[in-house]
């Protein structure tokens, strides 16, 4: 990950991860700030990948989940809302 310039110039730590967005594959890079170590550098991009939602996505496909408890996940999320907010105002 760290790396020198093949023309000399200063390390550079670029990590990247790939993020899928529709049918497109975006990466996300980091690149080295004056006088930044290779951690404060590592922190940013953990905090960025947070941020866009990469940690979330890689641990909800770490397994593979059946489209069933897919659904029924989702009616425990949607009675769990209901049950904090109550049911929306019926029309007359």
């Amino acid at each position: 990950m760290v790396g020198r310039d093949p023309l000399g110039g200063s390390c550079s730590l670029i990590p990247y991860s790939l993020q899928r967005i529709g049918d497109q594959l975006m990466s996300i890079r980091i690149k080295a700030r004056s006088g930044e170590s290779a951690e404060q550098m590592l922190r940013r991009f953990k905090k960025l990948c947070e941020k866009e939602g990469l940690t979330k996505d890689v641990k909800k496909h770490a397994y593979y989940e059946k489209p069933s408890e897919r659904r029924r996940r989702a009616q425990r999320k949607s009675a769990k809302r209901m049950q904090k907010v109550g049911p929306p105002p019926r029309r007359a």
